[in-house]
């Protein structure tokens, strides 16, 4: 209600005495649910809803064309038993569209979910009530503890890495040459090969002139290791099973017969250490084998830098969410699963749309979507707590640091302060950078040695 002041009557003492006039408003009331669910139900003022109503019955009036009728001159109640459903269905939309963001902002509600709406009362003489049930985000207050200890990783470099590394690049760049022996451990072998579990076929279970390096664990186990001590034009079969955790639920687990023909045995040719394979390693400056195991050196010690940064954060991360338990929306979960599911598919080549659900399930990514959820948001919450931002400065040292990676290092800074989303993705790196800092100094550490060999095993 409010108070307003108006003459009693035209002509009278302008000195008017105060009227109290009722004058309903739209009320709301929040209750919270289970979790970080919660209810908001809203009523609008039957004034509201009148006067859409009407507004939107003048409008038809002034168009309508019924027989019997002149244009314009329809009665209302013809009009409202034509138009009255629609109508009122339109105008109770427009009313939860327009109500329930100003509610929420009235409220200093962050939903974290779309509302599912209930329409509780539509009576057009009385106000018009509905509910709508969403999840929030949770309100974090950081907790760093001093009695937990992040693990701050140094990886170790020996000769021995150094020649690993060679000798997977020889063979990542390596040729194929055609022989006439039973198949080995490294041999690339071409293949006819189709599977059938109790005697029926299955999707994706045969393949003509397949090309497979034995020992690339580019098969379920059991595959490749079933076709050595082959030869070319043999025809055999064998069986093995898909692991219990297979991605394809229909097939994890069970027994499995394959039959395999046998094309063509090839055995690997190592590529040469020469000019031909620094080009095509782009090593402008390595000229023989001494430089060129100088430049691999290099290289594996800038990958080591970005590893033990990046391991180092990852366990900062989990120390932090040992110390901070707070519930995330299921919703957003949710959300972030289909994501991952739909970013792994298509690094799989495959269209969301044509995957079945039991095809990478997305119930898969749950836990680590939740994982995920759970970060986002208490790193947020640290960004506010240290009133973290990203200065001029910081991001004109960041954009330094990329543009030597490129040949024309001006023209790529040019460019990059063109491309916003990217400028903010940059950002993002700098902010994170910017808190790792802090939480490196905030937090108790401990030094964890691993090789480098340990690490190209994970």
């Amino acid at each position: 209600e409010r108070w307003i002041v108006a003459p009693e009557a035209v002509g009278s003492n302008p000195i008017a005495r105060p009227t109290k006039i009722y004058v309903c408003k739209m009320s709301s009331k929040l209750k919270k649910l289970k979790d970080l669910e919660r209810k908001l139900t809203v009523s609008v003022p039957v004034a509201d809803y009148q006067n859409k109503y009407s507004g939107k019955l003048s409008k038809i009036k002034s168009t309508a064309k019924l027989d019997g009728f002149r244009k314009g001159n329809v009665p209302d109640d013809v009009l409202k038993q034509r138009y009255g459903d629609s109508i009122h269905y339109e105008v109770l939309n427009e009313l939860i569209q327009e109500s329930y963001p100003k509610e929420l902002e009235d409220n200093d509600i962050k939903p974290a979910s779309s509302p599912s709406i209930s329409i509780e009362s539509e009576e057009p003489t009385k106000p018009i009530l509905y509910s709508a049930t969403f999840e929030v985000f949770p309100e974090i207050k950081p907790k760093i503890s001093r009695w937990k200890s992040f693990e701050k990783s140094e990886i170790t470099l020996d000769e021995s890495d150094v020649n690993f590394a060679i000798n997977d690049i020889l063979e990542r760049y390596c040729s194929w040459e055609k022989v006439e022996r039973a198949t080995e451990a490294n041999d690339r072998v071409i293949i006819d090969f189709e599977g059938k579990i109790d005697g029926e076929g299955f999707e994706g279970n045969e393949s003509k002139d397949f090309q497979l390096i034995i020992g690339s664990k580019s098969m379920i186990p059991g595959f490749e290791e079933n076709l050595i001590g082959k030869k070319s034009g043999e025809s055999f079969s064998f069986m093995t099973k898909f692991p219990d955790d297979y991605f394809k639920k229909d097939l994890a687990g069970k027994e499995t017969e394959f039959f395999i023909k046998l094309h063509e045995v090839q055995k690997m040719i190592k590529a040469k250490i020469d000019k031909e394979l620094f080009d095509k390693l782009a090593m402008e400056d390595v000229t023989d084998e001494k430089s060129f195991r100088a430049e691999i050196n290099k290289r594996m010690e800038t990958e080591i830098s970005q590893q033990e940064k990046s391991l180092t954060k990852e366990s900062i991360y989990e120390t932090l969410l040992l110390s901070n338990g707070f519930k995330v929306p299921t919703a957003t979960v949710n959300e972030q699963a289909n994501l991952m599911r739909k970013d792994s598919l298509m690094r799989m080549g495959q269209k969301v749309e044509d995957a079945t659900d039991d095809f990478m399930p997305v119930e898969d990514f749950l836990e680590n979507a939740e994982k995920r959820v759970r970060l986002d948001l208490l790193f947020s919450a640290l960004i506010q707590k240290y009133e973290i931002e990203v200065s001029e400065e910081d991001l004109n040292h960041f954009i330094e640091e990329e543009a030597q990676k490129y040949k024309d290092a001006d023209q790529f800074k040019t460019w990059i302060k063109t491309q916003p989303q990217q400028m903010n993705q940059y950002k993002m790196v700098i902010l994170e950078n910017l808190l790792i800092e802090k939480l490196d100094s905030a937090l108790k550490s401990k030094v964890k040695v691993i090789k480098f060999s340990e690490l190209a095993n994970r």
